[in-house]
């Protein structure tokens, strides 16, 4: 069988999987967030906390648990780094230095996983497991409470509530993850994944990392998180040894984000409302797997970056799958592909991760493009925009176009800088427009909390450090911050009824319209920079 053929099935093969799973888990989502009843775990963990789970928050209180949250869980990742050295699976490898320490943290808890370090020099098992993995948990359970808070801003009506956050976290991380990811651990070991608390292995003389990978790989790949426990991440024999276990990462990866989509169209009462994000995720990605693969395959040097045991299509799908959501898992090194196929991975990047995005993050980002699509089609008819029964008004939009527009304001400021300090010069491994792409692909990375890298780079310098960790921070809590006043604002509405001049949203019109949305959006805000790094560079 010719690699394209095997490269066909397998993405058959997964898009039947995905099928299989799509009514039924989405509806289990649905029914997560919107049950009334708390097991006993669930109980004891409010009482502990002293949170009322029968109370509700405004988005303002929303946002502060989220920020509070997510600030108390940088502090204590940092502190658990700079005392490694007294925690037991340590292996000598001492303290984590401050600088490393701050990024790691926020890299971790913004769901972003950027790794300026390679994992098995430099963490110890105890931070993997109790720093590391636990906010693999939490941070993609933040990601989906505040898409359903924004799903809330759409049902309510009249109410300045959007649910309790707290409840919101522990239902995502106890019933969701927790039980995806303990099932798929299990499969991950069966197709050869190792499992181990030992530092290493001998092998003829030379030793051989491990780690108790099976059980990080899975809510590293389920969370949409990416960070590796060894530095190849999911090119490592290690964390993916086999073409099987491959296909299960790369499900493992899509499933959440796609199966949120019947989520929001159960929640709303319009399961055709799902069905067109749906659709809308999937062409792009689609689209973007196309230009992937084919620049590979007819790359100069097609299999350079590639992992053997892969080849080129199974690298094109983890590329495209993994940038089109918050991941950032790799399989195989972006900064040997073409300069089309490179440029492919950061386009999916800079669409803004919604196709079909990260766990939560990329169900938000595609309903606040949907309202920016909704206004513009309001100007070209002249009335008021609607979108699910709210008028988008001026509050509504203003907050929808920050929560766009803070992503590209933090890549290219980011980017700018960093091109031209003198300092950045001597950390690109590559001159002209593939430098460019590098410093691009870095800031676009950390600012759309995908994690991935070009691995042309180095990023150990006190500017990366900082530099990149302030664009992780920004690039997921200012969006989020937007998103919970959207919310408020929908929720404080009553809903209009349909009327004959109603724009319906379940055909094939409104889903070219919020497409296009998505692709000019990303079009005029960065095609000048990709001009000047992958564009020049497949030109030339």
């Amino acid at each position: 069988m010719s690699s394209t053929a095997a490269g066909l099935l397998q993405v058959g093969f997964l898009l039947v999987a995905l099928a299989v799973v799509y009514r039924p888990f989405g509806d289990y989502m649905a029914r997560v967030y919107t049950g009334t009843t708390h097991s006993r775990v669930e109980r004891a963990i409010y009482r502990t906390a002293r949170v009322d789970p029968g109370s509700e928050q405004r988005w303002g209180t929303y946002a502060q648990a989220v920020i509070g949250f997510s600030f108390v869980g940088v502090v204590l990742l940092i502190i658990l780094q700079r005392v490694q050295s007294v925690l037991p699976f340590d292996f000598g490898r001492g303290n984590v230095p401050p600088g490393m320490a701050f990024n790691t943290a926020i890299s971790f808890v913004t769901n972003t996983n950027w790794q300026s370090y390679v994992p098995e020099a430099v963490m110890g098992h105890t931070v993997q497991m109790a720093g590391l993995t636990v906010q693999n948990f939490v941070s993609g359970a933040v990601g989906m409470a505040v898409a359903v808070a924004l799903v809330r801003g759409f049902t309510r009506d009249q109410t300045d509530r959007l649910g309790n956050f707290w409840v919101d976290l522990v239902r995502g991380t106890l019933r969701i993850l927790l039980p995806v990811a303990t099932l798929f651990a299990i499969v991950l070991v069966a197709t050869g994944v190792v499992m181990s608390l030992k530092s290493g292995v001998t092998v003829d003389g030379h030793t051989v990392a491990t780690a108790p990978v099976a059980s990080q790989e899975a809510i590293k790949e389920l969370g949409t998180n990416g960070g590796g426990v060894l530095n190849a991440n999911s090119a490592h024999p290690f964390e993916n040894p086999n073409g099987w276990s491959n296909l299960v990462e790369i499900f493992l990866i899509l499933l959440i984000p796609v199966c949120l989509t019947r989520t929001f169209g159960t929640m709303v009462g319009n399961r055709k409302q799902g069905h067109v994000l749906l659709g809308v995720m999937g062409v792009l990605w689609s689209a973007m797997l196309a230009v992937i693969w084919t620049a590979e395959a007819n790359g100069l040097r097609p299999l350079e970056g590639k992992e053997t045991r892969f080849g080129i299509p199974s690298s094109a799908l983890f590329a495209d799958t993994t940038t089109a959501t918050s991941t950032g898992a790799v399989n195989a090194m972006h900064d040997s592909f073409t300069g089309l196929g490179g440029g492919g991975t950061l386009l999916n990047m800079l669409f803004g991760e919604m196709t079909p995005g990260g766990v939560g993050t990329g169900l938000y980002s595609i309903l606040v493009m949907a309202i920016i699509a909704m206004f513009l089609a309001g100007l070209m008819v002249g009335r008021t925009p609607e979108y699910l029964g709210k008028k988008l008004g001026r509050r509504e939009v203003t907050a929808a176009a920050v929560s766009i527009l803070a992503m590209p304001t933090v890549v290219l400021i980011g980017a700018g800088i960093a091109a031209i300090l003198p300092s950045t010069q001597g950390a690109l491994n590559n001159p002209g427009p593939h430098g460019l792409s590098e410093i691009l692909y870095a800031y676009a990375s950390a600012s759309n909390n995908n994690g991935s890298a070009f691995a042309g780079i180095t990023v150990t310098g006190d500017w990366f450090q900082a530099s990149l960790g302030v664009c992780m921070a920004l690039g997921r809590f200012l969006p989020i911050i937007a998103v919970l006043c959207l919310a408020g604002s929908l929720a404080r509405q009553k809903k209009v009824p349909v009327t004959a001049g109603t724009l319906p949203t379940t055909g094939p019109l409104f889903a070219t319209l919020l497409t296009g949305a998505i692709v000019l959006v990303a079009a005029l805000t960065f095609i000048p920079a990709l001009a000047l790094g992958p564009i020049a560079e497949a030109l030339l």
